[in-house]
């Protein structure tokens, strides 16, 4: 899940996203580039032209349907992967950021930092169907689907807010013991939600049951992206201001080893039923890092600095946006 960088700091990923260009549509397809001593990878890229300057994107593993958060246009595109096309843009309003998919209920929740809501959108209807009061500058949510519950958490404030997905409101918005939290990822069987907090490069651990934040575990510079895999565990910590990723133990809590990648990673998602990383961290692409092994195993060239990262939990497709050309990669076979 993707986070926003850490104020002050101006890597080359944040130097990218300062740049303005016009969108691009492009079929390609790519070799992927091999590490030392392993076999390259086959990737077959599509880049699509989604419009704008794509900030989030996320997929719901039931349909297949990818959805890219546009904050410029304040709307929220709906990507056919089997077309590679926009089926549908959703307006929104504000400025939509990070997107989490409840595949259960098929909705999606988009973070709206500058009015602090999380906006629902019916994945059926293509419409909003409620804005939820979610602290100031809430930036990235997480959805728990089998409890049906929402979490936001804020870049600017460091709060978490708990939004019921049932009544569609604010259950609850907890101060976390640090000044701004960047991303987060749910642990749903061990009732654990992990926050990255960027300025004091660590995680914070938060108790869903009691409601409390109960740990802090510390991991590399400016922490922003995390996601955890779900059967072992394992938390996987992209950190921005340094070429390496964190993986924290599931038992200790605490980092048990780092990831050399090819640049600074801002965003990461794993695939549940390998434990496969992907993330932004390969140069001018991807990188792909063994969760089990704690190893990078492939790197992808895309030509650009990529953005966001989401893979499909069904078919292992990774979804990558690129905010400089207006467009989501649509990557196969990595």
């Amino acid at each position: 899940m993707r986070g926003p960088k850490a104020a002050g700091r101006l890597t080359r990923r944040g130097l990218f996203a300062l740049v303005t260009a016009g969108a691009a549509t492009a079929v390609l397809d790519r070799p992927a580039r091999a590490v030392p001593d392993r076999p390259a990878p086959a990737g077959q890229v599509r880049a699509v032209d989604v419009g704008g300057r794509p900030a989030a994107v996320a997929v719901n593993p039931v349909t297949g349907l990818v959805y890219v958060a546009l904050p410029a246009s304040g709307s929220v595109a709906v990507l056919d992967p089997v077309g590679a096309r926009v089926i549908a843009v959703v307006p929104v309003g504000g400025a939509p950021g990070d997107l989490a998919v409840d595949p259960v209920t098929d909705r999606v929740y988009a973070a709206n930092p500058p009015a602090g809501t999380v906006l629902v959108i019916d994945a059926q209807t293509h419409t909003t169907v409620s804005v939820i009061g979610a602290g100031a500058g809430a930036s990235s949510v997480a959805v728990d689907a089998s409890a049906n519950q929402v979490y936001a958490v804020s870049g600017s404030t460091g709060t978490l807010a708990v939004l019921d997905g049932v009544s569609l409101s604010t259950q609850a918005i907890v101060p976390a013991p640090k000044p701004g939290l960047a991303g987060i990822a749910l642990d749903p069987g061990r009732r654990i939600a992990y926050c990255t907090s960027p300025d004091t490069n660590s995680v914070e651990l938060f108790d869903l049951g009691s409601g409390k934040f109960t740990a802090s575990t510390g991991v590399g510079p400016a922490p922003t992206g995390i996601a955890v895999h779900e059967a072992s565990g394992t938390v996987f910590v992209a950190n921005s201001a340094i070429h390496n990723m964190s993986i924290v133990d599931p038992v200790t809590r605490v980092q048990s080893r780092t990831v050399r990648l090819g640049s600074e990673p801002s965003s990461l998602a794993v695939h549940q039923g390998t434990e496969t990383v992907y993330t932004n961290g390969g140069p001018n692409g991807l990188g792909r890092v063994d969760g089990k092994a704690g190893v990078l195993s492939g790197e992808l060239s895309l030509g650009v600095n990529p953005g966001a990262v989401a893979v499909d939990q069904r078919t292992r497709t990774v979804y990558v946006t690129d905010p400089l050309h207006g467009t989501v990669s649509i990557v196969r076979d990595f």
